[in-house]
């Protein structure tokens, strides 16, 4: 099961590859952000089966989402920043 939150790799699409972190679930559809390219004002619609899952959860990110605080795009950009430098170590 997929939570917000949690980081994801595009596994299908001309994002083959690239991270990407959950900020919303409609459906079958996964709405994914990356702070750069995808923003939170218009996320990527994705079905969950073209994603791969990541047993990753940046909690603070998940917290904000939920309570709906304010969140930006450097927030999500960091966060992945940090967990790809933790799966290259």
């Amino acid at each position: 099961m997929f939570s917000i939150g949690q980081m994801v790799y595009s596994k299908n699409g001309r994002d083959k590859g690239e991270a990407f972190i959950i900020v919303g679930i409609e459906g079958d559809y996964l709405l994914l952000a990356d702070g750069k390219r995808r923003k939170l004002e218009k996320p990527k619609h994705k079905k969950m089966i073209h994603v791969q899952k990541v047993n990753k959860v940046d909690g603070d990110i998940k917290n904000k989402i939920e309570n709906n605080m304010y969140l930006l795009d450097s927030d999500l950009r960091s966060s992945l920043k940090r967990f790809k430098e933790k799966v290259s170590e």
